[in-house]
C-alpha cells in the first residue's frame, strides 16, 4: 500500500486521477479507479474493484464494498453503506448508439442508509435517511426515511432503526430499537426518532 500526500491510503493497484478530492483517513483498495472531479469525504472505505465516476459525491464514513460502480449523478451523504456488487444507474433509457451524457439523472442516498448486496437503484430516486434496501432489491421509486424495502420491484415491508434493527410498533405507534434502546414513533406512515430531553 502507499500513502499519498493528502493523508488517504490507496493500494498500489488503485488508480486515482488528478483533480479529485479525497478526505483524510479514507482507504482505497485493490484495482479501484477514482476519477477526476469526484469528491470523497473523510474516513471512507472503498473496497476492491470500485469505480467512482466524475462528479460523484461521497460524504464522510461511507463504506463501499467490492465491485461497486458509482456513476455520475450519484450523491451519498455521511455514513452510507453500499453492499457488494450493488448497482447504480444514471440514464433511464440507455442505448449504445445514442449518447445521453446530458441526460444523467441525480440519485440521492441520504445519511445512514444501507443498500444491500446485489441491489439495483434506478436513477432519479432518493433513498431516505437510515432506509434499508434489502439484498437483491430493485429500487424504482423514492424510499422514505427508515423504510425497509425488498424485492423486484422493491416494496415497502417495514421500518428500521438507525442501528439497523427492524422496528415493531405497538398499538400507540411506538417502537424501541433492541440495541440502542432509542424510541421511534410512526405517524401517518412516517417514522421519526424520539429525542429524550
Amino acid at each position: 500500500m502507499k500513502t499519498t500526500i493528502l493523508n488517504y491510503i490507496a493500494h498500489e493497484t488503485a488508480i486515482v486521477d488528478e483533480g479529485c478530492k479525497i478526505g483524510e483517513g479514507t482507504r482505497i483498495w485493490h484495482f479501484s479507479h477514482i476519477m477526476t472531479g469526484c469528491i470523497i469525504g473523510k474516513h471512507c472505505n472503498l473496497g476492491q474493484n470500485v469505480v467512482v465516476s466524475p462528479e460523484v459525491v461521497l460524504g464522510n464514513n461511507v463504506k463501499v464494498q467490492n465491485n461497486v460502480s458509482i456513476y455520475t449523478g450519484v450523491i451519498c451523504e455521511d455514513d452510507v453503506f453500499l453492499g457488494p456488487s450493488m448497482v447504480f444507474t444514471n440514464v433511464v433509457n440507455p442505448r449504445s448508439a445514442i449518447i445521453r451524457r446530458d441526460q444523467y439523472k441525480k440519485t440521492l442516498v441520504r445519511k445512514g442508509a444501507t443498500i444491500g448486496a446485489n441491489a439495483t437503484v434506478v436513477c432519479g430516486n432518493e433513498i431516505g435517511e437510515y432506509a434499508f434496501i434489502g439484498a437483491g432489491a430493485v429500487v424504482t421509486k423514492d424510499v422514505p426515511p427508515f423504510a425497509l424495502v425488498i424485492g423486484n420491484p422493491s416494496r415497502h415491508v417495514g421500518w428500521m432503526s438507525e442501528y439497523g434493527h427492524r422496528l415493531e410498533f405497538d398499538d400507540h405507534g411506538f417502537a424501541q430499537c433492541p440495541e440502542s434502546k432509542e424510541t421511534y414513533r410512526l405517524v401517518d406512515n412516517r417514522v421519526e426518532k424520539i429525542y429524550n430531553e
